[in-house]
């Protein structure tokens, strides 16, 4: 079946086969941020933005984003996105990196629809993403400082 998507802006047509997973696609076309994890949605190592929201590639079948706009951490390239990575830097949420770009993208989705939201809504969104070494103490801390310093920026 041919779709067309448009990945972190650029419109791309894909000739695909039923029931392949957007995960599969998006490696095999080299968004390299879209970790392979469980493939089964309970870690968000493949986090996406589909239409702004956070979801995982891996229980999305390509059908489902056809004519949708389709963001990986590589395409997040604004003020908010760049405060996220700075902060997560600055703070000490980043060690062995292999989930960062699925938490990146899950606090983009969070700041981007709440932008000053609590530790409550922070660790709601972040639910989705397992981290095995940071605790999630410092990502958290990391997401409130963005919300607090860089309120009301929008994408």
């Amino acid at each position: 079946m041919k779709i067309t998507t448009y990945i972190n802006d650029e419109r791309k047509d894909f000739q695909v086969e039923p029931g392949e997973v957007l995960l599969d696609l998006l490696r095999r076309e080299g968004y390299t941020s879209v970790k392979e994890g469980c493939k089964t949605g309970d870690c968000g190592a493949c986090m996406v933005l589909v239409n702004g929201r956070a979801m995982t590639s891996c229980t999305l079948f390509v059908s489902q984003v056809d004519g949708k706009k389709v963001r990986t951490s590589e395409g997040l390239h604004d003020e908010l996105a760049e405060n996220l990575r700075k902060e997560f830097v600055e703070v000490g949420a980043i060690q062995c990196g292999f989930c960062i770009p699925g938490v990146l993208v899950s606090s983009y989705s969070l700041l981007t629809h709440n932008p000053d939201p609590t530790e409550e809504e922070i660790k709601a969104a972040l639910d989705g993403n397992l981290c095995r070494c940071t605790g999630y103490v410092k990502q958290i801390e990391a997401i409130k400082n963005v919300a607090r310093d860089f309120e009301g920026v929008s994408k």
